[in-house]
């Protein structure tokens, strides 16, 4: 069995032997995989697999080195921690929108206000869009009228006058695609709201069951 760090270094000075440098800042020493105890000044290949410890001149621990790590494991471990950095990441920029969250909707009242508000501006565009349709209508019919004259022969029709029936086409066709498009987004406004109602009931809930210290606990300032 190897010598103890205490009898290693008492023998050395006994003999008149200085210790080397490495020795008097650090001694290594480990159990090796055939179970034998290794001691050195430097950290030892043996143990490469395995923690080693460092110690001082007087046996103490100084500290613990970690086995080596291969390169399959070190990309292992740099994987871990980078998943891990961004759990920590994601954990945080959701807690920063949770607060935002709350602040913005203190209570359920201010978040049925801001989605009415929301579906207001849609069904105010809408309703823009359904006035300039039935405006188009009013113009197709006189235009109509006009074409009357040549419904026997409608190739006879005037070229500016099927510019304009296409015209008003194409803008009544527009306009209702534009009314559709509101539509859409009126249900899309409803869905970020229900989505963000359901995350508020929950911050709102927690909000509620969070311990407020007793006016009586809370000390005066002393002057």
């Amino acid at each position: 069995m190897a010598p103890s760090v205490h009898l290693l270094t008492a023998a050395l000075l006994a003999a008149g032997i200085g210790l080397p440098a490495a020795a008097q800042t650090g001694i290594y020493s480990c159990v090796d995989a055939r179970g034998r105890h290794v001691t050195a000044d430097r950290p030892i290949p043996e143990c490469s697999d395995r923690e080693q410890k460092e110690l001082n001149p007087s046996g103490s621990i100084r500290r613990k080195v970690p086995p080596t790590l291969s390169p399959q494991e070190r990309a292992q471990e740099e994987e871990k921690a980078r998943l891990a950095q961004q759990d920590k990441a994601r954990l945080a920029d959701e807690r920063k929108r949770h607060h935002a969250l709350i602040t913005r909707y203190p209570d359920k009242a201010a978040h049925d206000k801001e989605r009415r508000a929301a579906l207001a501006v849609a069904d105010e565009m809408a309703g823009a869009a359904r006035r300039r349709i039935a405006a188009l209508a009013e113009d197709r019919q006189r235009l109509n009228a006009e074409l009357e004259f040549y419904q026997k022969d409608p190739a006879r029709a005037p070229a500016h006058l099927k510019r304009q029936i296409e015209e008003n086409e194409q803008h009544t066709g527009a306009q209702q695609r534009f009314v559709a498009s509101q539509e859409g987004e009126k249900q899309r406004i409803n869905a970020r709201f229900d989505d963000e109602l359901a995350q508020l009931r929950e911050l709102w809930l927690g909000k509620a069951q969070t311990p407020v210290a007793p006016a009586s606990a809370v000390r005066p300032a002393v002057r």
